[in-house]
């Protein structure tokens, strides 16, 4: 063989091994996982990328470790309250950019953010464009039978358009909570402040049981309500003052009865206010006959640290926790607002054993309309901002969404470090898959490593970023 010729055969032969080396290294470097980012600058919004596993990745220094086998909570979902004003804007646009928008917020399609919760004000709260009640007399009047309870303001908007949300979502779950009772039942005979008279206690108990039933009849299961938004701030219009105590005693003897009396199997959450004080809930969970009626507590963050509310977990563990309400103030600030809400709710929260995380308010309009006097809300901020049919989607709006969109109801919490100042929750969800919500909590972009099982993911996010891996 002459030399040349056989230069030439060896050039091609080790050719066609690189060809073979590149093709194989192409095929093992299929992407395993999915992320999708959002990133302080808006630069990307729930902006997909696909992640590669890494052979090198135990190498990194900074490396969370998910165990799928360690479970904790099953979440019941992500979401927002639909208060009366915004159901009011959406009522408002076309009919098919309505329809577009509920697609959007509710729907499980590629460009949907799966919202799976809502709460709704039972009779008005301070984001309604007037005061009302299910039961509204006149001055010196009373009912104690509830024969003028009547369902007929929400039938105008709030009826209309959760009907629309269940023929896009029938399994989501709705919480109603009261901002006040009816006045006449009242201290003060005034829709701000004030407390429910110890007479009235059996009557409101019926007011519920009346409200979940007129609300069934027209097709709207509610899954759970709260006792009292809010009961330490009376200042709100309208609001109640509800002591500890005044709960315990209205929920052991009165509502809970009343619920078992007429077989209604909607939860009894308690609280429903500020993470400083997560005695108010342990000390009516420690009264054994008001606790068998309570699944559990619900929470705000104006007060307080989210950490608190693993208190409430460890003094009473077989009774759940949920998150119901967080604002964001207008016009937003939407690189400070996604960091903070990030971290401390659909992180914090989360691993706090909440099994829902919900921000106030769905929908608005440019002017933050509509809102009551004497103690509403002038500067809430909505996930959405509705002007006609146009629509524009604010900070916790995708705060939730980097959560609703990839955590559907069902899934449950699973153990996960926190290195490298990389805040993170981890779930399983029903189709068996692992998500991991991370946030970088770094000056500086950072790249880290995900081990689950026998993968180790390499993932790199810039600086402040929020990320949503899906394995």
């Amino acid at each position: 063989m002459s030399k040349p010729y056989y230069l030439k055969t060896l050039f091609i032969s080790s050719l066609s091994l690189l060809i073979l080396s590149s093709c194989n290294s192409a095929a093992e470097k299929k992407a395993i996982a999915k992320l999708y980012v959002t990133t302080l600058d808006k630069g990307k919004l729930l902006e997909e990328s696909p992640v590669y596993l890494d052979e090198q990745a135990s190498m990194n220094s900074n490396i969370i470790s998910v165990d799928p086998t360690k479970t904790y909570q099953e979440m019941d979902g992500f979401g927002y309250t639909l208060t009366g004003g915004s159901a009011l804007h959406m009522h408002n646009m076309s009919p098919s950019a309505r329809q577009k928008l509920i697609q959007e917020l509710f729907g499980f399609g590629k460009e949907d953010i799966g919202v799976s919760y809502l709460r709704v004000s039972i009779g008005a709260s301070d984001l309604d464009e007037k005061l009302w009640s299910y039961n509204d007399l006149p001055e010196g009047e009373t009912d104690m039978e509830l024969s003028k309870f009547s369902l007929a303001y929400d039938t105008l908007y709030l009826v209309p358009v959760i009907k629309e949300i269940l023929k896009i979502s029938p399994n989501i779950k709705i919480m109603g909570s009261p901002w006040s009772p009816p006045k006449w039942m009242k201290d003060n005979e005034d829709t701000r402040g004030g407390s429910l008279e110890e007479e009235y206690y059996e009557v409101y108990a019926q007011y519920f049981v009346k409200y979940i039933k007129a609300m069934k009849e027209n097709g709207i299961e509610i899954d759970a309500v709260t006792v009292q938004n809010e009961p330490l701030h009376p200042g709100n219009n309208p609001s109640l003052l509800m002591l500890a105590a005044q709960q315990a005693v209205f929920v052991r003897d009165h509502l809970g009865p009343a619920f078992e009396k007429n077989n209604i199997k909607t939860k009894i959450i308690i609280y429903d206010h500020n993470a400083d004080r997560p005695d108010y809930p342990i000390s009516i969970l420690n009264d054994s006959i008001a606790a068998k009626y309570i699944d559990g507590s619900a929470f705000h963050l104006y007060g307080g640290k989210i950490e608190a509310l693993s208190e409430v977990h460890e003094a009473h563990p077989d009774k759940n926790l949920y998150f119901t309400e967080q604002w964001i103030g207008a016009p937003g600030d939407f690189a400070g607002d996604l960091s903070w809400h990030t971290e401390n709710l659909i992180i914090g929260a989360s691993r706090n054993w909440c099994k829902t995380v919900l921000e106030w308010n769905l929908a608005a309009d440019e002017n933050q309309e509509p809102h009551t006097d004497r103690g509403g809300c002038v500067g809430c901020l909505g996930a959405i901002t509705i002007n006609g049919d146009k629509v524009t989607r604010n900070p916790s709006y995708y705060i939730i969404a980097q959560a609703s969109k990839f955590v559907p109801p069902g899934s449950v919490r699973v153990a996960s470090t926190i290195e490298g100042n990389i805040p993170n929750v981890a779930f399983k969800t029903p189709e068996a898959k692992v998500v991991i919500i991370l946030q970088n909590k770094n000056e500086e972009d950072s790249t880290f490593s995900v081990k689950i099982e026998n993968k180790s993911i390499i993932v790199t996010l810039k600086s402040g970023a929020v990320g949503s891996l899906i394995i």
